[in-house]
């Protein structure tokens, strides 16, 4: 960016600033920065993560994690669940919700709205097949009139995270999403046998019509939730405000829940697409919250006095992971060694250095290593080698045939040049770093990388449509344990599913579908240890590094403790010690 339209930029930013959040400071307003606009406010639809941690604070689920040890605590529910075997080999899940758990018109929280959440999700015309198959394990639910606090959730099999998967559905109120009472003569077991046949149905679909609709997804006055704050305000790509509820029920007992607990005013996410403008925007006061630092950032910042005496500097460990994913479908990428080669043309250790200024950490797989049982440490990491790696596209028939410096290979008759898109975020700026490394490493061995940045959120729409052939990614990984069949099964491997690269491979399928039902630990661990060599050897993502998390809050707020659990902190706990 030039210099001028820097400058004019800070201006604008700081007009818009100047009007709104100077008055929300009188409020203990929270400011935080984002990058960009959330996908939607829609818990039924979105795996948008920094839609989730903006929604968590308007919906709730019946269990989370523990910020200190990652244990499953209780938040609507009043404790953990009960959870029976059955001679059937299924599993019954059995929650029980807190008496003084409200919706925003007083009425209860009760199992009928946790049963509804489910048999939401299920509806086979809402637009959620990745959510969906989360709940492939849940057969059905069992509400109980005579105790309507209580509800039971039957699992078809047993499923080694139905708990945590169960218990950390964002729980919506049946009356406000479904006042015609439209799914109420489905039960969650015929959703789950015969949701195809009923995706024509008129009240099936006059439901999900109103559930994908854009006034359920950014609307205020259609999105409601349990949680103490509620959408007040989106202008779209400047910010979204989140007001404190008058009578928020978990007020009356957050002394014995903290995780209950909330003090501002008012959330405000600002949205700022340029990383130097939010650092601005930071040091000037007009916002409070600045995640994502950039490393060179963060340690410049630790040096200055004046910085450090306004603002508290964090730096924690990340349950995430960088990527570039690899379209496994895309005819340049169809083979093993090519996708062998373009890992040993990423330079992740050159990465790391100059960009992260060391201060991020490689990993071999979709398993994060702070998970040292589950971590397959034994799987040596793909080196930056790039005459290996002219070895491996020559041995998959990559050849310059004519000399023009670019490769060619003949795919399905047709002779094809090794010319292909990278589709990067292009509000990271890192990110386009990382890209221009790799496009510089694999042009010496003859392949033609185009840079193509789009925003977050056309990329993600494309991304799950899978029209992508190489794009950077990031995955947030659950404290819990994750499923990693959702990203790499084959069954995933839809539009709209989560297996975005398409990858297939039957021993790798099998294996995931076997580590869903194993509840021995030391045994989970072989088989996930099994998963990641399959996947590090066919590699259909260049696994990059999990990145330290860093981030800056304002000194004005006390009670700002980060914690692994992404984003690494919770602004509904803040407390403003020293307003403006």
């Amino acid at each position: 960016m030039k210099r001028s339209s820097l400058v004019l930029s800070l201006f604008l930013i700081s007009i818009l600033f100047s009007s709104s959040c100077k008055e929300s400071l009188k409020e203990s307003s929270v400011r935080i920065w984002e990058i960009s606009d959330p996908e939607m406010l829609q818990p039924l639809i979105t795996l948008d993560d920094q839609a989730n941690t903006i929604m968590q604070q308007i919906f709730q689920p019946l269990l989370s994690n523990d910020p200190k040890t990652l244990e499953l605590i209780p938040v609507l529910a009043e404790n953990r669940p009960i959870i029976e075997k059955t001679p059937e080999g299924k599993m019954r899940i059995t929650f029980l919700i807190r008496k003084e758990a409200k919706w925003n018109d007083g009425s209860p929280v009760t199992g009928r709205d946790v049963e509804f959440t489910i048999k939401a999700m299920l509806n086979p015309a809402v637009n959620n097949p990745g959510l969906r198959s989360t709940l492939d394990f849940v057969s059905e639910a069992v509400c109980y009139p005579e105790a309507p606090r209580k509800i039971t959730i039957i699992c078809n099999s047993v499923y080694f995270l139905s708990e945590s998967v169960c218990g950390s559905l964002l729980i919506i109120p049946e009356y406000f999403y479904d006042p015609k009472g439209l799914m109420r003569k489905y039960t969650v077991g015929q959703l789950r046998k015969e949701g195809q046949k009923l995706a024509t149905e008129a009240g099936i679909k006059e439901f999900a019509d109103d559930m994908n609709s854009e006034l359920r997804m950014r609307d205020k006055d259609h999105i409601s939730g349990s949680g103490p704050y509620q959408l007040t305000n989106w202008i779209a790509n400047q910010r979204l405000t989140l007001t404190k509820k008058k009578a928020y029920w978990g007020d009356q007992i957050s002394k014995d829940a903290p995780l209950l607990a909330s003090y501002p005013d008012k959330l405000i996410y600002i949205t700022i697409k340029d990383q130097h403008s939010a650092l601005s925007a930071l040091k000037s006061g007009d916002i409070d919250v600045l995640m994502s630092l950039s490393p060179k950032d963060y340690l410049e910042l630790q040096k200055d006095e004046s910085f450090r005496k306004r603002f508290h500097l964090y730096s924690a460990m990340n349950l995430a992971y960088s990527c570039i994913c690899l379209n496994t479908k895309c005819r340049l990428l169809s083979g093993r060694k090519t996708r062998q080669a373009l890992c040993m043309l990423t330079d992740i250790n050159r990465m790391i250095e100059t960009l992260y200024y060391k201060q991020a950490t490689r990993l071999v797989g979709p398993i994060h290593p702070s998970d040292v049982k589950n971590y397959n440490s034994s799987i040596p990491l793909y080196e930056f080698d790039p005459e290996k790696a002219k070895v491996l596209l020559k041995e998959d028939g990559w050849v310059d045939t004519d000399g023009g410096g670019i490769l060619e290979k003949l795919i399905d008759g047709e002779k094809k040049k090794f010319e292909i898109n990278f589709t990067i975020n292009a509000e990271g700026e890192l990110r386009k770093y990382q890209a221009t490394i790799l496009q510089e490493d694999a042009r010496k061995v003859g392949i033609k990388i185009n840079i193509v940045p789009q925003e977050w959120n056309t990329l993600s729409a494309n991304m799950r449509k899978h029209n992508l052939d190489m794009f950077s990614n990031a995955w947030v990984l659950s404290p819990s344990g994750d499923d990693l069949k959702q990203l790499f099964h084959s069954e995933s491997a839809q539009p709209d599913g989560d297996n975005f690269v398409n990858f297939s491979n039957p021993v790798c399928d099998s294996l995931l579908t076997a580590i869903t039902t194993e509840l021995n630990e030391e045994k989970r661990a072989e088989l996930l240890k099994q998963v990641q060599l399959i996947i590090h050897e066919e590699a259909p993502f260049i696994f990059l590094f999990s990145p330290a998390k860093q981030m800056a809050i304002s000194r004005r707020f006390s009670n700002t403790e980060v914690s692994v659990l992404n984003p690494g902190f919770n602004p509904a706990w803040f407390r403003a010690e020293n307003p403006e």
